[in-house]
């Protein structure tokens, strides 16, 4: 069974960093590691931020482009890596949303299929022999977005976050380029 672990925070907060060093750190004993990307380019500045990514990465670690259905990713890339990094969740959450039209993102059955799409995220990290990171964006955090649309994907993000949280090992919290193990602190209390 494989190894769940979170990496939470802000927007620029370091995590993907942090869950890169991570991800080397649980390689080191000889493992490959896997890197499953959720992002779609639609802009110059998401190209941007792709670009960044891909340069941190060593250049031996195997890309695999998932923005839907990313579970299949997750078992094909276990089946020869032992370190899974996925990033991130809400943009996976964010692609599968805007699938759907807005009208047929009804509050409760959308929370029910966040909860099965998670859930099959999480089924295929525990199935593989790997230990899968999962990265997410902290935001309920913020001010309470205008619009409809954004308060659902805040509602969901936060849900998903929730629901893999308790499969987890471990989850880390990180601000200002700082990780802190927040389940370590939680179980202690």
């Amino acid at each position: 069974m494989g190894q769940i672990t979170l990496v939470t925070g802000g927007v620029r907060s370091g995590k993907s960093a942090f869950a890169e060093r991570y991800a080397a750190h649980c390689a080191a004993a000889g493992a490959q590691v896997a890197y499953i990307a959720t992002a779609q380019v639609y802009d110059t500045e998401m190209q941007q931020r792709v670009d960044l990514h891909q340069a941190r990465r060593p250049a031996n670690w195997s890309t695999y482009e998932a923005p839907f259905f990313s579970e299949n990713a997750i078992r094909a890339a276990g089946k020869s890596h032992g370190v899974i990094l996925f990033d991130c969740i809400t943009m996976f959450l964010s692609n599968d949303m805007l699938q759907y039209p807005e009208e047929e993102q009804e509050r409760d059955s959308f929370v029910l299929h966040v909860e099965e799409r998670i859930g099959a995220l999480i089924q295929a990290a525990q199935e593989v022999e790997a230990t899968t990171i999962f990265v997410t964006n902290e935001v309920g955090a913020g001010i309470v977005p205008e619009h409809r649309l954004g308060r659902l994907y805040r509602d969901m993000a936060g849900l998903a976050n929730q629901q893999i949280a308790r499969s987890a090992a471990e989850v880390y919290l990180v601000t200002c380029g700082i990780p802190v193990n927040i389940k370590k602190i939680a179980e202690a209390i």
